[in-house]
């Protein structure tokens, strides 16, 4: 059977179930979103004249909930068009439109007899073989589906989000013992490739996989804070980024996922286990005072933390009173600071004995010895529990790869000594002589498994940069940047200097790039596995050269990169830019001349320059308003003078898209170009990118001049510039360098509609650049964003 979902069903509208319906809007699904009907009309409802046969009244809750998608942060919809995919109905007057639908999504209250009359319903009106799933961060999968026929319980299963859906990666999916094998199979392909999911196979048991671990993992936390008397700030100072742990750490994530909802989740837990794990899922005292007083975190504006003008207050657990927030420091902490990654520096803490060493053995070797305790009780496997982990918490390590990290062998015997209870076939496994959990062994990853290691499934879609350069892909690198032989005869350019940042290195490696692909393969993928594709230029060496008084270097630098980005442009084999995360200035300049940008869907592209005291040098400014031109019509007449001020206003104020498809908005993207929802595999989709376009005989671009809008056309620029200036919006300096934009955006001082080069628009726009980096208030703004990492408005 070929299944497709070409429109779907959300019942339930609150934060989760709308959040849901905008993930679906966003990656082009008509969804319904439907809720029950209110209970009686409102004062001000009754002041509009409605009635209770009024649809506004009826669907009031699916209605609110749509308005509150374009106000929520951040937002659940990646361009605001995608809400018009959303449409709002009741579950009295509209539920029979499911019959249309191939997924209906439950998100109703947490509550099993609602969901089983939910689904009562539902059967009667779905049409048959469609899926119908439940996202219940709990309650059991197969108890839902009593009652239920053949067809239904044959096409339903568990599809646990995680929130906000829009942006957490993990999809739990939970079978049930009588859903469809096909069916499962589909959900796991279609969460991959179309929700863009990481999906992990859960068993149908209380929370499931990263619930049950992670509320776990933070009870724990909390009880020896209590124990060891480490107060809230203490404790958050070394569970973030430190032990690769979202910066929310433990207790400020308490706060942002509501104390009210976190101790829904461990009561799940809790009703349903018996002996020391029931003991460690009761809810301390103090929180229960807390939920009494509503300090529920951030939705009440108070929790473990509080705002107290610009001070952040942490509270004090035992008095219940606000204090100085407190950050723990010790000398092994100072040791550890200059170990690379979080797996060395946990190795470095363990196994010390002052207060921060303590404290992380004491909350992270429960959770070990707790995970694989529930291993094959949860999930199947240690791969799939640590990619729960991994991605529904944040975690750069899953438990697994922690106990690695660690040391297996060390940690069960210092476990022993402490008498602490150790899972035996972790026992046994060490008794067999295998000291790890997961191995490497001819560049393939394997995972121990019923006494065996097993190959760790490798999606075909998934490209590994790192694993190819172990099997010997590379095919030259500097300090900047690498080429690689990705297969097919395409090859990737991936830069690793720090922050990624543009320098002559990476300049030198396009400029090879280019040359190499067009001798000897199809075409070329610029992308990399970091954290951001491209945060800009090295401003400190661009700064440096400037202060040297170097401004014939910079100069140099410039040219060199103007020259690269052309090269990317003319090229005669395709050039795909693999865009993700933060795009910015010379991000966006190499993305912008590319034959095709395969995008994620989190990009967010800009060109930000104005903030340190500059416009785009790298050719952004002329790209940027060749987007947009080559974005109207054939054969239709436009306002050229309506291009300059959209792209003026675009560079001049420094947008910068929140999404792939806001990127499109801004014309930073064409209508050709392309969103990869999935992550994991973009460079994978931008390869097929460029083979599809040299199977098609790709050629070069025709060199065409460029209609500018000139001295007229300027001063329409000015008087924007000066509105804004008049206004307040900008600074003196401000005001500097947007004149400097219009001048080179308009093409200097020309007659309206004159056709000029693209050299050209370069030398205008590296004339600025050089001028405004001359200035000293430029160079207080490049400073500050290198101190402070934010722009000085000067």
């Amino acid at each position: 059977m070929v299944r497709r979902i070409q429109k779907a069903a959300v019942l339930g509208s609150g934060v989760m179930g709308s959040g849901i319906a905008a993930h679906l809007a966003n990656i082009g699904i008509p969804t319904m979103l439907l809720d029950i009907v209110p209970n009686e009309l409102t004062d001000k409802e009754k002041a509009q004249g409605l009635t209770e046969e009024s649809k506004a009244f009826r669907n009031r809750l699916s209605e609110n909930a749509l308005k509150k998608l374009l106000k929520q942060k951040p937002a659940p919809l990646t361009s605001k068009k995608n809400l018009s995919l959303i449409t709002a109905g009741n579950f009295e007057d509209d539920l029979e439109s499911i019959s249309e639908c191939d997924w209906v999504i439950e998100v109703v209250v947490e509550n099993l007899d609602v969901k089983k009359k939910v689904f009562e319903k539902v059967e009667q009106y779905r049409k048959p073989g469609s899926i119908i799933s439940s996202n219940t961060s709990g309650i059991s999968i197969e108890a839902m589906a009593e009652g239920r026929s053949e067809d239904f319980q044959k096409n339903f299963l568990g599809t646990h989000f995680f929130n906000p859906p829009r942006y957490l990666k993990l999809l739990e999916v939970i079978p049930t013992q009588k859903t469809d094998p096909e069916v499962l199979s589909f959900m796991k392909t279609f969460g991959e490739d179309v929700l863009g999911k990481g999906v992990v196979l859960a068993k149908d048991t209380p929370n499931f996989i990263a619930n049950r671990i992670g509320t776990y993992g933070l009870l724990v936390t909390v009880q020896e804070m209590v124990k060891g008397g480490y107060s809230v700030g203490e404790v958050d100072s070394i569970t973030g980024p430190l032990i690769g742990r979202p910066k929310s750490a433990t207790f400020r994530t308490l706060d942002v996922v509501g104390l009210d909802t976190f101790t829904h989740v461990a009561k799940n837990v809790y009703d349903k286990v018996d002996g020391e794990e029931k003991k460690v899922f009761e809810i301390p005292s103090f929180i229960q005072k807390m939920l009494d007083n509503g300090w529920l975190g951030s939705k009440s504006g108070q929790g473990f933390f509080k705002k107290q003008g610009k001070e952040i207050l942490e509270l004090n657990t035992e008095t219940l009173e606000y204090e100085a927030r407190k950050k723990l420091k010790t000398s092994a902490l100072e040791q550890v600071k200059n170990e690379k990654g979080p797996a060395n520096k946990l190795k470095a803490l363990v196994y010390t004995d002052d207060r921060a060493g303590k404290l992380l053995w004491d909350i992270i070797s429960p959770v070990l010895t707790y995970s694989a305790q529930l291993h094959g009780t949860i999930a199947d496997d240690i791969v799939s529990i640590d990619r729960a982990m991994k991605w529904g918490f944040g975690w750069e390590l899953g438990p697994f790869e922690i106990w690695d990290a660690i040391g297996v062998e060390k940690s069960v015997s210092k476990l022993k000594k402490e008498g602490r209870d150790v899972p035996e076939w972790v026992t046994d496994m060490l008794s067999a002589g295998h000291t790890h959990f997961y191995k490497t062994e001819d560049n393939e990853l394997y995972f121990y498994h019923e006494k065996e290691y097993k190959v760790v499934g490798r999606n075909p879609k998934v490209i590994d940069l790192k694993l190819l350069k172990k099997q010997g892909k590379l095919i030259k690198k500097n300090a900047g940047a690498s080429l690689i032989d990705i297969g097919d005869e395409v090859a990737l350019l991936e830069f690793h200097s720090p922050n990624n940042a543009i320098g002559l290195d990476i300049v030198q490696m396009i400029n090879f790039a280019v040359d190499e692909v067009e001798k000897n393969y199809k075409g070329l993928v610029i992308g990399n596995q970091s954290k951001n594709f491209c945060v800009g230029a090295n401003l400190a060496m661009i700064l440096m050269e400037v202060q040297d008084d170097n401004l014939y270097e910079v100069d140099t630098v410039i040219r060199n990169f103007q020259q690269a980005t052309m090269k990317i442009k003319y090229s005669s084999k395709p050039v795909v830019a693999a865009p993700f995360g933060m795009t910015l200035g010379g991000g966006a300049e190499i993305c912008l001349p590319a034959a095709h940008i395969q995008t994620s869907m989190e990009t967010y592209m800009g060109l930000v320059e104005v903030g340190v005291g500059l416009i785009p040098g790298g050719g952004g400014n002329k790209e940027l308003y060749l987007k947009h031109l080559n974005s109207m019509p054939n054969g239709v007449e436009f306002d050229l003078q309506a291009v300059a001020n959209k792209v003026f206003e675009t560079i001049a104020m420094a947008k910068v898209s929140t999404s792939g498809e806001e990127a499109r908005d801004n014309n930073f993207l064409s209508a050709a170009d392309s969103v990869s929802v999935n992550d994991d595999h973009l460079l994978y989709d931008a390869k097929q990118a460029v083979l599809t376009l040299f199977d098609k005989g790709y050629t070069a671009p025709i060199r065409k001049k460029v209609p500018v809008v000139g001295e007229t056309g300027y001063a329409t620029l000015l008087l924007g510039a000066n509105a804004m200036y008049q206004s307040g919006f900008i600074s003196d300096h401000d005001l500097v360098i947007v004149k400097k934009l219009a001048y080179v955006l308009a093409g200097g001082k020309l007659p309206y509609g004159t056709e000029v080069d693209e050299q050209y628009l370069l030398d205008l726009e590296r004339e600025a650049f050089l001028s405004l980096i001359g200035q000293s208030k430029t160079q207080q703004r490049m400073q500050h964003m290198l101190v402070k990492g934010k722009p000085l408005r000067n």
